[in-house]
């Protein structure tokens, strides 16, 4: 399989690296090698910030400082690979899947890619998502999954590997996921040949590990897993050499703990939470050019600010996050309570994600409530859960909607409990979201997995920012299990067929009932979320075809509005849209 090449050549030579083999019985790198070395990093970290840097300026994002971090890793890697062919299993595997543009970068160098193909990073359809993904690209050899679940399946592959050595990258924060814990007790109990190489930066999403969670210490932890651990200083290549060999020479399980801070090098982002990020132009083109890298720093000026073609009939102009909306709606609610009422009867769990999902909106107006949770998805709904056990109480928690996956047992113990959870997963669908199956959230029905008898689990997917604070408003009282879905896009606001706003001040969400966005006897609609807005262009283009198709809002996924379904049974067709996977979301039942 390959990839088209662009017509516009590379702006940076990549035929600068220098292929280098290391032997592992040298104990020592030579000046020559440690010049080659210290070449190919400077050159592999140039090309990683600026192809980063495209997907900032094309409005599809992206993440630069995870693998501008690991550069010297994967360089020396990739020389032992050359030099000790019979050793290893020859893969960059990573568990911090985000960091995916060093996978790229790789397959470029190794012959699987054109370097142009980098100019394309994470665009749709260009097969280079946000996370590494076996048999979409070439050159990539596996599936990272989401943050902290590779290693446990890195034990496997070693368990069929006895006679090689299997490398794992990892993360501060990937180390932070429960799985890793259980993956280091397995991997210690059988002796297992992995050597990790752990990218301590002290950095995640939303904060500094060493800050919200005291306690903490990468060392300390791996060791009381009984792990053998050599700590050092990731940018001392000398001493990153000899760590790794001796690593690699060594029986069982190992991990380097390497030290640096974030996107070490690059002004404006180094040691910052902004680092993990992609980089913004303007930082990407003054690294660039401090770096004697015009010709990449003017290409990265040149490109064309991103529009969306997507026609929006029957909306208006306003567009919003309804993922910060939920935060905003929660915001007001809380602020009516007084501060006894709202500490006794509100606890707000984050998981490194409050500025993703509009939990810091909560936690700046009313940080006495708030808990800094860390990369933790399932102990932290839990403790949201237990917190809401009783009566007059309740939890909030939220997350990306991919990650609702890695909570389902977790949300049965809390509705054994009789917990209230009011849970928001942002994120949901594929809109707007140049990544992949690991990290798309198509099976958010999976929350819905309780018995029938006494059920008061209920998932809800507003359209607009006038229903998803409606809808917050509504359901904030209510008992029981909660979920709210969000996408990572914005939305317009809906209009009724007089131009109206559908959803304005006086509306009045009403849990479990259908509503008409447009009446048809030619057929039916049926949709929610950001499909709606969608759906409702293509319902006006038929309309003006001479086609009466209505339009439904089904925004509570999960109860059959009896009134609504005897509608529609009346109806020519049904159809239902939505960003869910065909085989779990609305349509499948």
């Amino acid at each position: 399989m390959t990839l088209t090449s662009t017509s516009t050549s590379f702006p940076i030579d990549l035929g600068a690296y220098r292929p280098l083999a290391l032997d592992l019985a040298q104990a020592d790198l030579t000046g020559s090698q440690r010049a080659d070395l210290q070449a190919n990093i400077a050159l592999c970290r140039d090309v990683i910030v600026f192809f980063t840097a495209t997907g900032a300026a094309r409005g599809v994002g992206g993440h630069t400082g995870g693998p501008y971090d690991v550069v010297p890793e994967v360089v020396l890697l990739d020389a032992l690979f050359r030099g000790n062919p019979d050793r290893f299993l020859p893969v960059f595997f990573d568990e911090a899947g985000h960091r995916v543009a060093i996978q790229y970068l790789m397959a470029v160098l190794q012959g699987h890619l054109p370097a142009e193909a980098l100019l394309r990073y994470r665009e749709a359809h260009a097969r280079l998502p946000g996370h590494p993904e076996l048999g979409l690209t070439p050159g990539v050899a596996f599936s990272s999954g989401r943050l902290g679940h590779l290693w446990p399946f890195i034990n496997g592959l070693a368990l069929a590997h006895p006679d090689r050595v299997l490398v794992c990258l990892g993360s501060d924060g990937a180390q932070q996921e429960g799985d890793d814990a259980e993956a280091a007790r397995f991997a210690v109990a059988h002796g297992l040949n992995v050597k990790l190489l752990i990218d301590d930066n002290d950095v995640t999403i939303a904060g500094h590990p060493s800050d919200y969670m005291p306690g903490y210490d990468l060392e300390s932890t791996l060791a009381g897993h009984g792990l053998a651990t050599l700590p050092g200083d990731g940018e001392d290549l000398d001493d990153l050499h000899r760590r790794l060999r001796q690593a690699i020479l060594s029986d069982g399980p190992v991990a380097l703990i390497n030290r640096r801070p974030m996107a070490v090098g690059i002004a404006g982002i180094e040691g910052s939470t902004h680092g993990h990020d992609v980089i913004p132009v303007d930082k990407a083109v003054a690294y660039l050019e401090t770096r004697g890298r015009q010709e990449a720093a003017d290409y990265l000026g040149a490109i064309p600010k991103p529009e969306n073609p997507t026609g929006r009939r029957g909306s208006g102009e306003r567009m919003a996050a309804n993922r910060n909306v939920f935060g905003d709606t929660l915001v007001e609610i809380l602020g009516k309570l007084p501060p006894e009422a709202r500490q006794h009867q509100v606890l707000c769990v984050d998981s490194d994600l409050e500025g993703s999902c509009g939990l810091a909106q909560i936690r700046k107006a009313y940080p006495e409530i708030f808990v800094r949770g860390g990369i933790m998805e399932r102990a932290n709904f839990s403790a949201a859960a237990g917190f809401g056990m009783e009566q007059g109480r309740q939890g909030i928690f939220a997350t990306f909607s991919a990650f609702l996956e890695m909570c389902i047992s977790e949300i049965t113990m809390a509705r054994l409990n009789g917990a209230n959870v009011l849970a928001h997963f942002s994120h949901a669908g594929i809109d707007d979201m140049a990544d992949n199956t690991c990290h798309f959230g198509l099976n958010n029905l999976f929350a819905d997995n309780g018995l029938e008898e006494g059920n008061s689990t209920r998932l809800y997917f507003p359209a607009d920012a006038g229903q998803m604070r409606a809808c917050v408003q509504a359901v904030f009282e209510d008992p029981g299990l909660r979920f709210v879905f969000s996408t990572r896009s914005k939305v317009p606001n809906l209009l009724d067929e007089q131009g109206r706003d559908l959803h304005d001040a006086d509306y009045r969400f009403q849990p479990g009932r259908d509503e008409w966005v447009r009446r048809g006897n030619d057929g039916v609609i049926v949709s929610f979320g950001e499909s709606l807005y969608r759906c409702l262009d293509a319902v006006e283009q038929l309309r003006d075809e001479g086609l009466q198709v209505g339009l439904v809002n089904k925004a509570t996924l999960n109860v059959v509005d009896e009134a609504m379904l005897a509608e529609l049974r009346r109806q020519p067709f049904v159809l239902v849209v939505e960003s869910f996977n065909r085989r779990t979301g609305l349509g499948s039942r």
